[in-house]
């Protein structure tokens, strides 16, 4: 797709998004009816969720949501971090697109928007401004600009209606999962989708993601290893923020550098994740690829997104500091009794696919406790492959399906999301070094 097919109008008006929602569900229906007859015509007999989980239903509904943008796009992204083994490729690659290619306001639309923040002269702060953004999310877009002072500025600049449309859109495919099928009719999602709502407003509110920023550069102040831009106060709007341009290049190209430079930056992150888990008390969220760039001069990291900061209630905490040592311990029924205590597992899974969930967790243990020289190799997929496989009975049995709380729910997104950037750089790490610091 090219620069100018992806400018498109953010829709705006719970009307003209419910529309927009509405065109996903009725492409979507067209497919399943034609995939269904195509399957009935060969013998088969599909269910509901496999005729929409199909790669041409996938792709409509991911190009819809790019379109809409906003908290249907952000949902859409939460659940597409995926290593590629549990869904099929075709879906991946297209799912993949969400986390890294939403369409572009119109030209109008951003003007307008700049006019709102800065006033209409709002070009005499610049000697430059780039248009073309370099970069497009769920919430907003990102442009290049020079300050008239010389100073190289990343502006993030806020989708118009984002902010108003977050509790509609939710409410919108909150609806649309209940009709689909493709979540259990008893997994109340309540608690959950409140709390996704609470954290889209906080990352819609540039004013605080700025005071997130400048909370980080003091706690890593003294870690060389990073880098974290600083917001530019004068002209600091709750729909722009403007920030210090980083130079630097994607983190997944890492996967084409010597192994020793990749370990030592997949380590530096991953020793942030923790030390945001069990020491610092507060987590940035979101481990969407495009929050960090690596730079070749240096080897430092640049942070660069901090909407979705939150606090780690003490509780999650200690939960993860009690799985970190049952993991450590080497014992299945220690490891269990953790996931049960923590809302991963229900005692109806464990009396029903226990012998099943032993297995799990014996080739994770084996896999972390007893790598070659205490290094776990990310690079080999064996052991995901082989989890995946002896967990098809426990995804197939929806009736037992249970979620841990949103507050867990959230920072185990964070460290799902380091452990496939692992798996995508193809590391090798003293994972039991590195836990064994915060059992």
């Amino acid at each position: 797709m090219s620069d100018r097919d992806r400018y498109r109008p953010v829709p705006q008006g719970r009307l003209n998004r419910l529309a927009a929602l509405g065109q996903i569900a009725g492409g979507v229906a067209s497919g399943v009816v034609s995939e269904g007859l195509s399957r009935l015509a060969k013998g088969e007999r599909p269910h509901l969720r496999d005729l929409l989980l199909t790669p041409s239903n996938a792709r409509k509904a991911a190009d819809q949501l790019s379109r809409m943008r906003g908290a249907a796009m952000k949902l859409g992204q939460m659940v597409s971090l995926d290593p590629g083994e549990f869904l099929p490729p075709e879906l991946q690659a297209i799912f993949s697109q969400l986390r890294s290619s939403a369409h572009f306001m119109s030209p109008g639309q951003l003007s307008a928007s700049l006019a709102s923040a800065w006033g209409p002269d709002w070009r005499r702060h610049f000697s430059r401004f780039d248009v073309t953004p370099m970069a497009a999310a769920s919430i907003g877009q990102v442009h290049r600009a020079v300050l008239i002072s010389g100073r190289s500025l990343a502006v993030k600049v806020q989708y118009p209606g984002v902010a108003r449309s977050i509790d509609s859109d939710i409410d919108n495919v909150a609806t649309f999962l209940r009709l689909s099928g493709l979540v259990p009719a008893g997994l109340d999602l309540a608690q959950h989708l409140a709390e996704a709502r609470r954290q889209l407003h906080e990352e819609a509110d540039y004013l605080r993601e700025a005071e997130q920023m400048r909370r980080f550069r003091a706690l890593l102040a003294g870690d060389a290893r990073f880098v974290v831009p600083a917001p530019v106060e004068e002209l600091l709007r709750p729909t722009v923020l403007p920030m210090d341009f980083v130079e630097g290049v994607p983190i997944e190209r890492l996967a084409a550098v010597p192994e020793a430079t990749r370990e030592t930056a997949m380590r530096a992150l991953a020793d942030l994740a923790l030390s945001e888990l069990f020491t610092l008390g507060v987590m940035q969220t979101d481990p969407n690829f495009g929050n960090y760039l690596w730079r070749p001069e240096d080897g430092r990291i640049a942070l660069l997104d901090f909407g979705a900061v939150r606090p780690v209630m003490p509780d999650s905490a200690e939960s993860y500091r009690r799985l970190l040592q049952a993991i450590l311990s080497g014992r299945n029924e220690t490891v269990r009794a953790a996931f049960l205590d923590m809302g991963y597992l229900s005692s109806a899974q464990v009396a029903r696919h226990g012998r099943m969930l032993d297995e799990m967790m014996s080739t994770v243990l084996e896999y972390v406790l007893q790598a070659p020289e205490g290094l776990v190799d990310f690079s080999d997929r064996g052991p995901l492959v082989a989890v995946r496989e002896r967990s098809q009975s426990l995804f197939a049995d929806r009736s037992l399906w249970t979620l841990p709380s949103p507050d867990k729910m959230f920072l185990q997104r964070k460290i799902t999301g380091m452990a496939l950037l692992a798996l995508k750089l193809r590391v090798r790490l003293p994972v039991v070094e590195m836990l064994s610091r915060h059992a």
